[in-house]
């Protein structure tokens, strides 16, 4: 089997990497979505309608028609990243209105290829309106379920606690998630400015969620350094990283990665929008394919970056060179790091050898 200049095996697909891209459409390329906000992923028409529903003013750059420009990269930047998106959840109030975000973010899956949706979400967000903790759970995962009836596609749950909040927060988030570990919650995930909250102070939020069955996927590697992923694999023992791409700044992380088969969840579009990195060809896609790092590309949060998962495919495409095969792969790497039914894996594979071949 040939190796990668890191060493490490290659899938035999990757060996194509200078053919030319095909014309296969990438959006009937199956696949699976691992790293969708909740309120991220409304479509914009929806929130404007909710918007004018609650008489909720919205500022030009949620109404514009276009993604608003963003930097997170300083404080700033993000103070103005994190007011949009409150905005944005400010809209949604209702359990209707949460069947409606899951409908559509469901639908807009299924229209972009994908078999499995892992949607992240912290209930607190909507505690207050929807009759507290339990509650706002219970209606979200009723929502996925109609959801998941009504499209086809499989969907589950990732609770996120949020890192800007007090550690003991996320301890009762885990042991809510960890309660529905059997009605719809897959994961635990940490998200917001990952600046802020060392990995080391929810360590016992993520124990308690593994020693309960889910899958612990924090975000790492994205506003800071590798440092961060270290963090995340080191004091939260991660099985999956959201973002992870700066983990390509070490080589020496990159084969830790790649050895312990945990998979990153990258986002180009959202790296860029954000100012990770200025261009996409900048986002290191090839590095952490060719070391051998399992991905599953995202779309972290649609409404506000402004495209859905099949253009993280084309992305890969037009700015990486991904040919069909190397592209099939990154699929192929979403299905595995899911936490999918092995009959659903074995399905949405099946799905990718076809769509490769024909």
């Amino acid at each position: 089997m040939l190796a990668s200049p890191g060493g490490h095996p290659l899938h035999p697909s990757s060996v194509c990497a200078h053919e030319p891209a095909a014309d296969r459409d990438l959006r009937l390329l199956p696949k699976a979505h691992l790293h969708l906000h909740f309120t991220g992923s409304m479509r914009p028409a929806t929130l404007i309608e909710l918007a004018d529903k609650y008489g909720v003013h919205l500022p030009v750059a949620l109404t514009g028609g276009k993604p608003p420009k963003l930097r997170a990269t300083d404080e700033r930047g993000w103070f103005r990243f994190q007011r949009l998106y409150d905005i944005a959840r400010s809209c949604v109030r209702s359990p209707e209105d949460i069947q409606r975000l899951v409908r559509e973010a469901a639908e807009e899956d299924v229209r972009d290829g994908s078999g499995w949706l892992e949607i992240q979400v912290d209930p607190t967000s909507y505690a207050t309106t929807l009759g507290g903790l339990i509650p706002a759970l219970e209606i979200i995962l009723d929502a996925v379920r109609s959801a998941a009836r009504e499209t086809g596609l499989g969907i589950r749950v990732v609770v996120a606690a949020n890192r800007m909040k007090h550690p003991l927060d996320a301890r009762t988030l885990a042991r809510l998630a960890v309660r529905f570990a059997d009605q719809g919650v897959v994961g635990f995930g940490l998200s917001n400015d990952e600046r802020r909250g060392m990995a080391r102070d929810f360590d016992r939020a993520f124990a308690i969620a593994r020693e309960g069955g889910l899958l612990a996927a924090p975000h790492g590697g994205e506003l800071t350094g590798p440092s961060s992923v270290r963090d995340c694999l080191d004091d939260l023992h991660a099985a999956r990283i959201g973002h992870g791409v700066r983990a390509a700044e070490d080589p020496r992380l990159l084969r830790r990665l790649a050895d312990r088969g945990v998979t990153c969840e990258v986002c180009p579009s959202s790296n860029v929008a954000l100012g990770v990195y200025e261009k996409p060809e900048d986002v290191p896609l090839r590095t952490l394919y060719d070391a051998g790092v399992p991905m599953a590309l995202g779309a972290d949060d649609p409404l506000l970056f402004g495209s859905r998962l099949a253009a993280q495919y084309e992305l890969a495409r037009r700015h990486h060179a991904f040919t069909d095969p190397e592209l099939a792969e990154l699929a192929r790497q979403s299905v595995r790091g899911s936490a999918a039914p092995e009959d659903t894996k074995a399905k949405l594979l099946a799905g990718i050898e076809e769509w490769v071949v024909s």
